[in-house]
């Protein structure tokens, strides 16, 4: 039976399987199709060539909810109505005050996710503790709701402090669906997120709210065409904090999806570092439209718990205030504007830029012969002599001729030689990359020359070692099919389900015994939810976290369960230091905002081998191929698959594939280990 990953990206769709009978291993890419993601879905699973009979499981992840707040075409978000407390109409446009942009008087504030003449407020008011100060208005309620009532209608119900009393929230969003039954959804954001500060929870509870809609057709699709042609196995979608659940998580809470992509991506890192015993680590993916980077520390990637989506991004950094608020789990990426369809240009000065723009999947590069007219960043590379005559498996014919015309215009707009100029995109590249990587460890207390790079998307390898020269990292990881490693990451995740208990009081009046007794309620939860899935009890392990933080902040910490509270408070010190560099000379009381169960249920992971050739293998043959800093130099061309465990390579070289190309240069030498990697030491 197979097992089946597909991973929708903005360039590309990756599908790789693998056959738990055989160990087999297919995989390919194919051409996304943005305005209707399902097809490219369609034909690479139909391009596998497997009965779809003989598959068992598919994973899949999309950046579907990144994909509708940024505006794409066809994916409009519905109108939506929000109910909030009296005096917080505009909530959800003053946010926290904070100026994104310090310095940029030009700056923006992303258009409010509801318009000011949809949104309403209602008597009714909780204090902090939950008490009821009014008792909300029915029928103020009822008139709101049937004035507003239309099909396609979404309904957010934000109350202050409903976090402390859901049941207030409740009782309003069954009013409303009882009133309006044709409305598209009614949501409670209590029920979304059951933490203080009114601006995140509204702001989670609207995003999540708005992609309903869009996820439930999406998953009704891709479901009834499965099914059409024949699948009866198991769907599953990757979720943003890396765990994987099925489709009726998606359709319910699809906030929690945003990201799954390039979580993807990231669990694969992680999973293949801990395999190797890496203690810190850096995942570095470089698709068709972005580069992304993840710090991985004892095999577990960072996690955040506040994302932006359709934020913007400067100098590799999110820029807190310019997207929307989302409260939960999400690995902690650093996402730069560099991938193989990114343009380079002129700017008003005369100076050559790469990025933010890209070419998409259609038309992309000029070299594809698809009807692209500006210079991206593959076409340096095909210019300079870098990439083979076909990418994607066959599917995509270089045309070299076609990347040196738009190279020549870019050329003679700088004023200097073409092969200068796509060197310099090349570096200017780099460097923006490195940049994100020094984002992710120097900003985080790490030496980026005491990491390993595991480097994987389908321009990573490209980059991937003359990068690592830039930053002094001395190893590199080339994992087995890089340009599909995403989509590795599918199959290797594990089921995640995240349960919550809001608290919200300090940590020395809270009973250890009643805590004791609400994550024994929630651990209860947790197995039915994955027992439902088809996890047995044995894979199953439960992780209990408390959310602390000192009473006034905003931010809290995860600290690990014990059962003795000084522990607690002690690792909370800890932990606090190590972020901020320092206590509070007064010490505040501790706060516990929630109990946090992660709910883990272990899956088969696929088994992945070199070929069994081994020893010294002679080039397929050489080229003549630019290495930054090096110039024009004979390299010897292999092909991966020719490669077996213990197969040492030394620059200068180019490793071709279906899925990517390694640019090798003098400097470095590899080693084929016994999972397929390839890794790089400087020399």
């Amino acid at each position: 039976m197979w097992r089946v990953g597909i991973d929708i990206g903005g360039t590309f769709t990756d599908l790789i399987a693998y056959n738990e009978d055989t160990g087999e291993v297919k995989y390919l890419k194919v051409l996304t199709t943005p305005r209707e993601p399902w097809k490219g879905f369609m034909k690479a699973l139909e391009e596998l060539g497997a009965p779809i009979g003989e598959v068992k499981v598919i994973v899949h992840a999309t950046t579907l909810g990144t994909n509708m707040f940024f505006g794409q075409t066809g994916l409009e978000p519905p109108q939506a109505v929000l109910i909030t407390t009296k005096g917080f109409r505009d909530i959800i446009e003053i946010g926290r005050q904070n100026r994104p942009e310090l310095y940029n008087p030009y700056f923006e504030k992303p258009k409010p996710l509801v318009l000011r003449r949809n949104r309403y407020t209602v008597r009714g008011r909780l204090d902090a503790n939950g008490s009821i100060i009014e008792e909300f208005d029915e029928n103020e309620i009822v008139e709101i709701a049937k004035r507003l009532c239309r099909k396609n209608t979404v309904f957010v119900v934000s109350i202050l402090h409903c976090y402390a009393n859901p049941e207030f929230e409740r009782k309003i969003v069954q009013l409303i669906r009882k009133t309006c039954i044709e409305a598209e959804e009614v949501v409670g954001s209590c029920d979304i997120n059951s933490e203080p500060g009114e601006y995140e929870r509204t702001s989670t509870a609207l995003v999540n709210a708005m992609l309903r809609p869009l996820f439930r057709r999406y998953i009704a699709n891709i479901v009834e065409r499965l099914r059409a042609r024949g699948f009866q196995g198991k769907l599953l979608i990757m979720q943003s904090s890396g765990g994987v659940a099925g489709p009726e998580l998606a359709e319910e809470k699809p906030a929690l999806f945003i990201e799954s992509g390039p979580a993807a991506g990231a669990i694969a890192a992680a999973y293949l570092a801990s395999k190797r015993h890496d203690k810190l680590a850096v995942g570095f993916d470089m698709g068709g439209t972005t580069a992304k980077a993840v710090l991985v520390v004892d095999g577990k990637p960072s996690i955040t718990s506040v994302f932006e989506v359709g934020g913007k991004y400067h100098m590799g950094r999110r820029v807190r205030g310019s997207g929307y608020p989302v409260r939960a789990p999400y690995i902690d990426l650093v996402e730069v504007s560099a991938g193989g369809g990114t343009i380079a240009w002129v700017d008003r000065g005369g100076a050559l830029r790469v990025g933010p723009q890209s070419v998409g999947a259609d038309p992309g590069p000029a070299c594809y012969g698809r009807g692209g007219d500006k210079p991206t960043i593959t076409d340096a590379h095909a210019v300079l002599g870098r990439l083979p005559s076909k990418l994607a498996g066959g599917r995509l014919e270089i045309q070299r001729e076609l990347a040196l015309e738009v190279y020549r215009q870019l050329a003679s707009s700088l004023g200097i030689d073409l092969y200068d100029t796509a060197e310099a995109v090349l570096k200017l590249a780099n460097t923006i990359m490195a940049r994100a990587i020094r984002i992710v460890t120097v900003e985080r207390g790490y030496d980026p020359a005491s990491t390993v790079l595991y480097a994987y998307g389908g321009a990573g390898p490209l980059h991937a070692l003359e990068m690592a020269e830039e930053l002094g990292v001395r190893k590199v990881v080339i994992p087995p099919y890089p340009g599909v490693f995403s989509a590795l990451g599918l199959l290797v995740a594990d089921y995640r389900h995240d349960l919550y208990y809001p608290v919200h009081d300090v940590v020395e009046n809270v009973s250890w015994e009643e805590l004791e007794a609400i994550y024994t309620q929630l651990e209860e939860e947790a197995y039915k939810l994955l027992t439902s899935e088809g996890v047995e009890e044995d894979s199953i392990r439960l992780i209990r976290v408390l959310e602390l933080r000192y009473r006034g902040q905003l931010e809290h910490l995860e600290v690990g369960w014990s059962q003795r509270r000084e522990m607690v408070v002690e690792k909370f010190r800890e932990l606090y230091r190590a972020r901020y560099g320092y206590l509070p000379p007064t010490e505040p009381p501790i706060e516990l905002v929630r109990l946090h169960l992660i709910a883990i249920g272990f899956t088969a992971k696929p088994t992945i081998r070199a070929p069994k050739t081994t020893g010294d293998l002679k080039p397929m043959g050489y080229t003549e191929a630019l290495m930054l800093d090096e110039g024009w130099v004979k390299a010897q061309l292999y092909n991966r698959s020719m490669l077996g465990i213990g197969v040492e390579v030394g620059g200068p070289a180019i490793i071709v594939s279906e899925d990517s190309t390694i640019i090798v240069p003098s400097k470095w030498s590899g080693y084929v280990v016994e999972d397929g990697s390839i890794v790089f030491e400087r020399r």
